[in-house]
Protein backbone atom coordinates (compact mmCIF):
# COMPACT_ATOMS: atom_id res chain seq x y z
CA UNK A 1 0.00 0.00 0.00
CA UNK A 2 0.73 3.50 -1.04
CA UNK A 3 1.02 6.44 1.69
CA UNK A 4 0.15 9.12 -0.92
CA UNK A 5 -2.43 6.96 -2.66
CA UNK A 6 -4.15 6.47 0.87
CA UNK A 7 -3.77 10.26 1.83
CA UNK A 8 -4.93 11.02 -1.85
CA UNK A 9 -8.18 8.52 -1.57
CA UNK A 10 -8.52 10.02 2.36
CA UNK A 11 -8.26 14.06 1.61
CA UNK A 12 -10.60 12.98 -1.74
CA UNK A 13 -13.52 11.27 0.05
CA UNK A 14 -13.50 13.78 3.37
CA UNK A 15 -13.94 16.53 0.84
CA UNK A 16 -16.52 15.69 -1.54
CA UNK A 17 -18.37 14.60 1.50
CA UNK A 18 -18.02 18.04 3.00
CA UNK A 19 -18.99 19.58 -0.02
CA UNK A 20 -22.24 17.94 -0.01
CA UNK A 21 -23.67 20.64 2.31
CA UNK A 22 -21.44 23.66 1.44
CA UNK A 23 -23.11 25.06 -1.78
CA UNK A 24 -26.40 24.47 0.08
CA UNK A 25 -25.77 26.55 3.18
CA UNK A 26 -24.53 29.15 0.49
CA UNK A 27 -27.80 29.08 -1.26
CA UNK A 28 -29.92 27.95 1.77
CA UNK A 29 -28.83 31.27 3.89
CA UNK A 30 -30.08 33.60 1.23
CA UNK A 31 -32.80 32.27 0.12
CA UNK A 32 -34.05 31.79 3.80
CA UNK A 33 -33.00 35.93 4.14
CA UNK A 34 -35.32 36.57 1.21
CA UNK A 35 -38.54 34.75 2.74
CA UNK A 36 -37.79 36.58 6.07
CA UNK A 37 -37.27 39.80 4.22
CA UNK A 38 -40.26 39.51 2.17
CA UNK A 39 -42.47 38.14 5.67
CA UNK A 40 -40.78 41.68 6.85
CA UNK A 41 -41.76 44.01 3.92
CA UNK A 42 -45.50 42.32 4.30
CA UNK A 43 -46.46 41.20 7.46
CA UNK A 44 -47.48 38.38 5.98
CA UNK A 45 -47.51 35.33 8.33
CA UNK A 46 -47.05 32.98 5.70
CA UNK A 47 -42.99 34.14 4.65
CA UNK A 48 -42.33 34.40 8.24
CA UNK A 49 -43.55 30.19 8.45
CA UNK A 50 -41.31 29.59 5.12
CA UNK A 51 -38.02 31.01 6.30
CA UNK A 52 -38.68 28.71 9.96
CA UNK A 53 -39.75 25.68 7.71
CA UNK A 54 -36.77 26.19 4.88
CA UNK A 55 -34.60 27.41 7.88
CA UNK A 56 -34.47 23.63 9.53
CA UNK A 57 -33.21 22.16 6.67
CA UNK A 58 -29.97 25.01 6.44
CA UNK A 59 -29.24 24.16 9.95
CA UNK A 60 -28.78 20.53 9.82
CA UNK A 61 -27.00 21.52 6.91
CA UNK A 62 -24.54 24.28 8.77
CA UNK A 63 -24.17 21.77 11.40
CA UNK A 64 -22.89 18.51 9.38
CA UNK A 65 -21.11 20.68 7.06
CA UNK A 66 -19.15 22.98 10.42
CA UNK A 67 -18.08 19.21 11.60
CA UNK A 68 -16.74 18.00 8.25
CA UNK A 69 -14.64 21.14 7.46
CA UNK A 70 -12.63 20.90 11.01
CA UNK A 71 -11.93 17.33 9.96
CA UNK A 72 -10.96 18.26 6.92
CA UNK A 73 -8.54 21.05 7.82
CA UNK A 74 -6.49 18.73 10.45
CA UNK A 75 -5.45 16.57 7.07
CA UNK A 76 -3.02 19.69 5.92
CA UNK A 77 -1.00 19.36 9.20
CA UNK A 78 -0.93 15.14 9.26
CA UNK A 79 -0.78 13.38 6.00
CA UNK A 80 0.17 16.56 4.22
CA UNK A 81 2.99 18.00 6.23
CA UNK A 82 5.16 18.85 3.49
CA UNK A 83 2.61 20.81 1.78
CA UNK A 84 1.58 22.66 4.93
CA UNK A 85 5.98 23.16 5.00
CA UNK A 86 5.59 24.89 1.78
CA UNK A 87 2.67 26.53 1.72
CA UNK A 88 2.10 27.84 5.22
CA UNK A 89 2.85 31.10 4.91
CA UNK A 90 0.55 31.74 2.25
CA UNK A 91 -1.76 29.10 2.50
CA UNK A 92 -2.55 29.82 6.51
CA UNK A 93 -3.61 33.15 6.41
CA UNK A 94 -6.63 33.44 4.22
CA UNK A 95 -7.82 29.80 6.39
CA UNK A 96 -6.89 32.21 9.39
CA UNK A 97 -9.18 35.31 8.21
CA UNK A 98 -11.67 32.75 7.45
CA UNK A 99 -11.98 31.66 10.83
CA UNK A 100 -11.68 34.47 13.15
CA UNK A 101 -13.52 37.11 10.61
CA UNK A 102 -16.60 34.89 8.86
CA UNK A 103 -17.00 32.05 10.64
CA UNK A 104 -17.70 33.67 14.07
CA UNK A 105 -19.60 36.36 12.58
CA UNK A 106 -22.10 33.57 10.72
CA UNK A 107 -21.95 31.38 14.29
CA UNK A 108 -22.28 34.40 16.15
CA UNK A 109 -25.77 35.31 14.32
CA UNK A 110 -27.35 32.21 13.96
CA UNK A 111 -27.60 31.70 17.33
CA UNK A 112 -29.98 35.26 17.46
CA UNK A 113 -31.77 33.85 14.94
CA UNK A 114 -32.46 30.47 16.03
CA UNK A 115 -33.34 31.63 19.04
CA UNK A 116 -34.26 35.16 18.52
CA UNK A 117 -37.92 34.25 17.25
CA UNK A 118 -40.18 37.12 18.96
CA UNK A 119 -37.66 37.71 21.44
CA UNK A 120 -35.68 40.69 19.24
CA UNK A 121 -37.14 43.38 16.89
CA UNK A 122 -38.09 41.89 13.17
CA UNK A 123 -35.12 44.22 11.76
CA UNK A 124 -33.06 42.82 14.37
CA UNK A 125 -34.12 39.65 13.43
CA UNK A 126 -33.61 40.33 9.86
CA UNK A 127 -30.80 41.93 10.26
CA UNK A 128 -28.94 38.10 11.74
CA UNK A 129 -30.01 36.08 9.31
CA UNK A 130 -28.71 38.34 6.47
CA UNK A 131 -25.60 38.19 8.48
CA UNK A 132 -25.43 34.96 8.43
CA UNK A 133 -25.86 34.62 4.77
CA UNK A 134 -22.69 37.37 4.56
CA UNK A 135 -20.94 35.40 7.06
CA UNK A 136 -21.05 31.91 4.73
CA UNK A 137 -20.11 33.70 1.49
CA UNK A 138 -17.51 35.28 3.03
CA UNK A 139 -16.20 32.39 4.65
CA UNK A 140 -16.58 30.21 1.34
CA UNK A 141 -14.40 33.54 -0.02
CA UNK A 142 -11.76 32.87 1.94
CA UNK A 143 -11.37 29.24 1.40
CA UNK A 144 -11.47 30.02 -2.31
CA UNK A 145 -8.76 33.00 -2.43
CA UNK A 146 -6.85 29.85 -0.67
CA UNK A 147 -7.66 27.49 -3.34
CA UNK A 148 -6.73 30.14 -6.28
CA UNK A 149 -3.60 30.38 -5.18
CA UNK A 150 -3.08 26.49 -5.46
CA UNK A 151 -4.64 26.63 -8.73
CA UNK A 152 -3.32 30.24 -10.04
CA UNK A 153 -0.31 31.53 -7.77
CA UNK A 154 0.00 34.60 -7.34
CA UNK A 155 1.47 37.18 -5.10
CA UNK A 156 4.37 35.15 -3.92
CA UNK A 157 8.43 34.36 -3.99
CA UNK A 158 10.46 31.96 -3.27
CA UNK A 159 13.02 31.46 -0.71
CA UNK A 160 15.82 31.13 -1.87
CA UNK A 161 16.91 28.98 0.96
CA UNK A 162 14.35 27.13 2.50
CA UNK A 163 12.28 26.82 -0.83
CA UNK A 164 9.33 28.18 0.88
CA UNK A 165 6.60 29.64 -1.11
CA UNK A 166 6.58 33.29 1.17
CA UNK A 167 3.73 35.59 0.58
CA UNK A 168 5.35 38.87 -1.08
CA UNK A 169 1.58 40.77 -2.36
CA UNK A 170 -1.43 40.32 -0.29
CA UNK A 171 -3.51 42.41 -2.40
CA UNK A 172 -2.30 40.17 -5.37
CA UNK A 173 -3.44 36.89 -3.49
CA UNK A 174 -7.21 38.21 -2.81
CA UNK A 175 -7.23 39.56 -6.06
CA UNK A 176 -5.97 36.16 -7.59
CA UNK A 177 -8.38 36.24 -11.21
CA UNK A 178 -8.98 32.80 -10.58
CA UNK A 179 -10.58 34.07 -7.76
CA UNK A 180 -13.54 35.96 -9.16
CA UNK A 181 -14.35 32.90 -11.18
CA UNK A 182 -14.52 29.69 -8.81
CA UNK A 183 -16.43 32.09 -6.22
CA UNK A 184 -18.88 33.23 -8.41
CA UNK A 185 -19.14 29.88 -9.67
CA UNK A 186 -19.36 28.02 -6.25
CA UNK A 187 -22.13 30.52 -4.86
CA UNK A 188 -24.22 30.18 -7.72
CA UNK A 189 -24.38 26.75 -7.72
CA UNK A 190 -25.46 27.17 -4.52
CA UNK A 191 -28.17 28.85 -5.47
CA UNK A 192 -29.41 26.72 -7.58
CA UNK A 193 -28.73 23.93 -5.34
CA UNK A 194 -30.93 25.50 -2.66
CA UNK A 195 -33.69 26.04 -5.77
CA UNK A 196 -33.79 22.68 -6.41
CA UNK A 197 -33.91 20.78 -2.63
CA UNK A 198 -36.74 23.62 -2.05
CA UNK A 199 -38.52 22.53 -5.38
CA UNK A 200 -38.40 18.26 -4.41
CA UNK A 201 -39.83 18.98 -0.88
CA UNK A 202 -42.14 21.00 -2.17
CA UNK A 203 -43.29 18.72 -5.03
CA UNK A 204 -43.49 15.99 -2.64
CA UNK A 205 -46.25 18.05 -0.75
CA UNK A 206 -47.92 19.27 -3.68
CA UNK A 207 -48.29 15.87 -4.78
CA UNK A 208 -49.96 14.79 -1.61
CA UNK A 209 -52.03 17.89 -1.52
CA UNK A 210 -50.69 18.70 1.92
CA UNK A 211 -51.24 22.71 2.45
CA UNK A 212 -50.62 23.29 -0.94
CA UNK A 213 -51.23 27.44 -0.76
CA UNK A 214 -47.94 27.02 1.28
CA UNK A 215 -45.70 24.50 -0.67
CA UNK A 216 -47.33 26.36 -4.00
CA UNK A 217 -46.19 29.38 -3.08
CA UNK A 218 -42.39 27.90 -1.42
CA UNK A 219 -42.32 25.89 -5.04
CA UNK A 220 -42.91 29.65 -7.29
CA UNK A 221 -39.83 30.65 -5.05
CA UNK A 222 -37.71 27.99 -5.30
CA UNK A 223 -38.32 27.47 -9.17
CA UNK A 224 -37.34 31.31 -9.79
CA UNK A 225 -34.42 30.56 -7.51
CA UNK A 226 -33.55 27.45 -9.10
CA UNK A 227 -33.73 29.21 -12.67
CA UNK A 228 -31.06 32.57 -11.71
CA UNK A 229 -28.98 29.92 -10.32
CA UNK A 230 -28.69 27.49 -12.78
CA UNK A 231 -28.73 30.44 -15.62
CA UNK A 232 -26.01 31.94 -13.84
CA UNK A 233 -23.85 29.24 -12.77
CA UNK A 234 -23.54 28.06 -16.56
CA UNK A 235 -22.37 31.60 -18.17
CA UNK A 236 -19.99 32.00 -15.16
CA UNK A 237 -18.90 28.31 -16.15
CA UNK A 238 -18.60 29.18 -19.93
CA UNK A 239 -15.92 32.18 -18.86
CA UNK A 240 -14.25 29.89 -16.11
CA UNK A 241 -13.72 28.02 -18.98
CA UNK A 242 -12.23 30.61 -21.57
CA UNK A 243 -10.09 31.83 -18.20
CA UNK A 244 -8.50 27.82 -17.97
CA UNK A 245 -8.16 27.49 -21.46
CA UNK A 246 -5.61 30.48 -21.33
CA UNK A 247 -4.41 29.67 -17.70
CA UNK A 248 -4.39 26.00 -17.67
CA UNK A 249 -4.18 24.70 -20.99
CA UNK A 250 -3.32 20.92 -19.72
CA UNK A 251 -6.38 20.79 -17.64
CA UNK A 252 -8.67 21.64 -20.26
CA UNK A 253 -7.01 19.11 -22.97
CA UNK A 254 -7.48 16.94 -20.79
CA UNK A 255 -11.19 17.62 -20.16
CA UNK A 256 -11.80 17.18 -23.55
CA UNK A 257 -9.48 14.11 -24.33
CA UNK A 258 -7.83 16.41 -27.28
CA UNK A 259 -4.35 14.90 -27.47
CA UNK A 260 -3.43 16.49 -30.98
CA UNK A 261 -3.59 20.61 -31.07
CA UNK A 262 -6.29 21.69 -33.50
CA UNK A 263 -7.23 25.05 -35.02
CA UNK A 264 -10.28 25.19 -35.98
CA UNK A 265 -11.03 22.95 -32.99
CA UNK A 266 -13.77 20.03 -32.79
CA UNK A 267 -16.02 19.78 -29.50
CA UNK A 268 -16.24 15.84 -28.85
CA UNK A 269 -19.74 14.61 -26.73
CA UNK A 270 -18.29 11.06 -25.97
CA UNK A 271 -15.23 9.58 -26.66
CA UNK A 272 -13.63 5.94 -25.79
CA UNK A 273 -10.07 6.95 -24.35
CA UNK A 274 -6.96 5.04 -24.87
CA UNK A 275 -4.66 6.77 -22.02
CA UNK A 276 -1.81 4.32 -22.61
CA UNK A 277 -1.75 4.84 -26.48
CA UNK A 278 -2.69 8.81 -25.73
CA UNK A 279 -5.43 8.58 -28.58
CA UNK A 280 -9.25 8.24 -29.20
CA UNK A 281 -9.92 5.18 -30.59
CA UNK A 282 -13.58 6.45 -30.85
CA UNK A 283 -15.20 9.78 -30.77
CA UNK A 284 -18.29 12.01 -31.84
CA UNK A 285 -17.19 15.41 -32.59
CA UNK A 286 -19.43 18.37 -33.03
CA UNK A 287 -16.29 20.82 -35.86
CA UNK A 288 -15.49 24.41 -35.09
CA UNK A 289 -17.42 24.27 -31.53
CA UNK A 290 -14.41 23.77 -28.97
CA UNK A 291 -12.91 26.78 -31.25
CA UNK A 292 -15.68 28.84 -30.38
CA UNK A 293 -16.32 27.51 -26.45
CA UNK A 294 -12.92 29.00 -26.04
CA UNK A 295 -12.49 31.92 -27.84
CA UNK A 296 -15.94 32.98 -29.20
CA UNK A 297 -15.20 32.85 -32.48
CA UNK A 298 -14.69 29.32 -34.63
CA UNK A 299 -11.37 29.29 -36.17
CA UNK A 300 -9.19 29.57 -32.88
CA UNK A 301 -6.29 27.25 -31.95
CA UNK A 302 -6.58 24.95 -28.96
CA UNK A 303 -3.50 23.27 -27.70
CA UNK A 304 -3.78 19.14 -27.34
CA UNK A 305 -2.28 17.29 -24.82
CA UNK A 306 1.33 16.38 -26.49
CA UNK A 307 2.02 19.78 -27.35
CA UNK A 308 1.53 20.81 -23.52
CA UNK A 309 3.02 18.04 -22.56
CA UNK A 310 6.63 18.99 -24.64
CA UNK A 311 6.40 22.70 -23.02
CA UNK A 312 5.69 21.24 -19.62
CA UNK A 313 8.64 19.15 -20.02
CA UNK A 314 10.50 22.02 -21.29
CA UNK A 315 9.98 24.47 -18.84
CA UNK A 316 9.57 21.96 -15.72
CA UNK A 317 12.35 19.00 -16.35
CA UNK A 318 11.11 15.33 -17.96
CA UNK A 319 8.09 14.12 -16.37
CA UNK A 320 4.48 13.23 -17.03
CA UNK A 321 2.31 16.60 -16.87
CA UNK A 322 -0.89 15.00 -18.21
CA UNK A 323 -3.65 14.75 -15.60
CA UNK A 324 -5.82 12.04 -15.40
CA UNK A 325 -7.73 12.22 -18.74
CA UNK A 326 -10.39 9.67 -19.12
CA UNK A 327 -11.82 10.87 -15.49
CA UNK A 328 -11.78 14.51 -16.26
CA UNK A 329 -13.55 14.40 -19.72
CA UNK A 330 -16.50 12.41 -18.17
CA UNK A 331 -16.66 14.32 -15.15
CA UNK A 332 -16.81 17.48 -17.11
CA UNK A 333 -19.41 16.06 -19.56
CA UNK A 334 -21.19 14.50 -16.21
CA UNK A 335 -21.52 18.34 -14.81
CA UNK A 336 -22.19 19.92 -17.86
CA UNK A 337 -25.21 17.74 -18.68
CA UNK A 338 -26.34 17.90 -14.82
CA UNK A 339 -26.48 21.57 -15.41
CA UNK A 340 -27.92 21.37 -19.21
CA UNK A 341 -30.93 19.50 -17.22
CA UNK A 342 -31.36 21.48 -14.32
CA UNK A 343 -31.93 25.08 -16.47
CA UNK A 344 -34.26 22.81 -19.13
CA UNK A 345 -36.33 21.43 -15.37
CA UNK A 346 -36.26 25.23 -13.64
CA UNK A 347 -37.74 26.67 -17.29
CA UNK A 348 -39.94 24.29 -17.04
CA UNK A 349 -40.94 24.52 -13.49
CA UNK A 350 -41.05 28.89 -13.96
CA UNK A 351 -43.15 28.13 -16.92
CA UNK A 352 -45.85 26.14 -15.01
CA UNK A 353 -45.31 27.38 -11.64
CA UNK A 354 -49.01 29.04 -11.56
CA UNK A 355 -51.11 25.96 -12.13
CA UNK A 356 -47.99 23.17 -11.12
CA UNK A 357 -50.38 21.14 -9.53
CA UNK A 358 -51.91 20.25 -13.31
CA UNK A 359 -48.63 18.87 -13.93
CA UNK A 360 -47.78 15.90 -11.86
CA UNK A 361 -45.09 14.62 -14.56
CA UNK A 362 -43.35 17.22 -13.75
CA UNK A 363 -43.90 17.27 -9.83
CA UNK A 364 -42.50 13.65 -10.10
CA UNK A 365 -39.64 14.79 -12.05
CA UNK A 366 -38.67 17.17 -9.75
CA UNK A 367 -38.03 15.13 -6.79
CA UNK A 368 -35.46 12.80 -8.13
CA UNK A 369 -34.03 16.26 -9.76
CA UNK A 370 -32.75 17.11 -6.08
CA UNK A 371 -29.66 14.86 -7.20
CA UNK A 372 -28.41 16.70 -9.68
CA UNK A 373 -27.07 20.12 -8.25
CA UNK A 374 -25.15 17.02 -6.35
CA UNK A 375 -23.75 15.54 -8.89
CA UNK A 376 -22.61 18.41 -10.69
CA UNK A 377 -20.64 20.17 -8.00
CA UNK A 378 -19.15 17.10 -7.25
CA UNK A 379 -17.67 16.23 -10.78
CA UNK A 380 -17.03 19.92 -10.74
CA UNK A 381 -14.98 20.01 -8.16
CA UNK A 382 -13.44 16.36 -9.48
CA UNK A 383 -12.42 18.12 -12.24
CA UNK A 384 -11.10 21.58 -10.62
CA UNK A 385 -8.41 19.34 -8.47
CA UNK A 386 -7.55 16.47 -10.42
CA UNK A 387 -7.35 18.32 -13.42
CA UNK A 388 -4.19 20.40 -12.25
CA UNK A 389 -2.41 17.09 -11.80
CA UNK A 390 0.62 16.19 -11.12
CA UNK A 391 0.52 19.46 -9.29
CA UNK A 392 -0.75 20.22 -5.96
CA UNK A 393 0.52 23.67 -6.38
CA UNK A 394 0.32 24.59 -9.65
CA UNK A 395 3.55 24.86 -11.17
CA UNK A 396 5.28 24.84 -7.96
CA UNK A 397 5.10 21.81 -6.22
CA UNK A 398 3.91 18.26 -7.08
CA UNK A 399 1.49 15.75 -4.99
CA UNK A 400 4.01 13.39 -4.22
CA UNK A 401 6.72 16.16 -2.65
CA UNK A 402 3.37 17.19 -0.52
CA UNK A 403 2.49 14.20 1.56
CA UNK A 404 4.22 13.48 5.02
CA UNK A 405 7.26 11.53 4.91
CA UNK A 406 6.72 9.80 8.43
CA UNK A 407 3.34 8.94 8.31
CA UNK A 408 3.23 5.04 7.68
CA UNK A 409 -0.02 3.90 5.32
CA UNK A 410 -1.24 1.58 7.84
CA UNK A 411 -1.72 4.58 9.94
CA UNK A 412 -3.88 6.03 6.81
CA UNK A 413 -5.80 3.34 6.46
CA UNK A 414 -6.77 2.78 10.38
CA UNK A 415 -8.40 6.27 9.82
CA UNK A 416 -9.19 6.38 6.32
CA UNK A 417 -11.75 3.11 7.14
CA UNK A 418 -12.81 5.06 10.46
CA UNK A 419 -13.54 7.98 8.31
CA UNK A 420 -15.35 6.45 5.94
CA UNK A 421 -17.43 4.35 8.80
CA UNK A 422 -18.27 7.54 10.64
CA UNK A 423 -18.88 9.79 7.69
CA UNK A 424 -21.44 7.32 6.11
CA UNK A 425 -23.32 7.44 9.64
CA UNK A 426 -23.35 10.88 9.54
CA UNK A 427 -24.56 10.72 5.89
CA UNK A 428 -27.39 8.66 6.52
CA UNK A 429 -28.53 10.48 9.89
CA UNK A 430 -28.04 14.22 7.82
CA UNK A 431 -30.22 12.50 4.99
CA UNK A 432 -33.17 11.06 7.33
CA UNK A 433 -32.99 14.47 9.52
CA UNK A 434 -33.05 16.38 6.01
CA UNK A 435 -36.02 14.17 4.66
CA UNK A 436 -37.73 14.01 7.76
CA UNK A 437 -37.64 18.02 8.18
CA UNK A 438 -38.74 18.77 5.08
CA UNK A 439 -41.93 16.32 4.77
CA UNK A 440 -43.27 17.26 8.08
CA UNK A 441 -46.07 19.35 8.66
CA UNK A 442 -44.20 21.23 11.50
CA UNK A 443 -45.02 24.32 10.45
CA UNK A 444 -48.75 23.52 10.02
CA UNK A 445 -49.93 25.56 12.84
CA UNK A 446 -48.67 28.77 11.45
CA UNK A 447 -48.97 27.97 7.93
CA UNK A 448 -52.61 27.09 8.22
CA UNK A 449 -53.22 30.27 9.69
CA UNK A 450 -51.54 31.99 6.71
CA UNK A 451 -53.45 30.23 4.29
Amino acid sequence: MDALVLARWQFSLITIFHFFFVPLTLGMTILVALLETQYVRTGDEKYKSMAKYWGSIFLINFAIGVVTGIVQEFQFGLNWSEYSRFMGDIFGAPLAIEALLAFYLESTFIGIWVFGWDKVSKKVHLTSIWLVAIGSNISALWILIANSFMQHPAGYILDPETGRALMSDFFALVTNPNVGYQFTHVLTSGISMAGFVVMAFSAWHLLRKNEPAFFRTSFQWAAVYALVGSLLVATIGHFQGQFLVKEQPMKMAAAEALWETEQPASFALVAAIDENGKTNPFEIKIPYALSFLSYNNFTGEVKGLHDLQAEAEAEYGAGNYIPPVTLNFWSFRIMVGAGSLMVLLAMLAVFWMKNIESKPWLLKALIPAAALPYLAVTTGWIMAETGRWPWIVYGLQKIEDAVSPNVPAWNIVLSLVLFVGLYAVLGVIAFKLAVKSGTSNSHKHEGAAAD
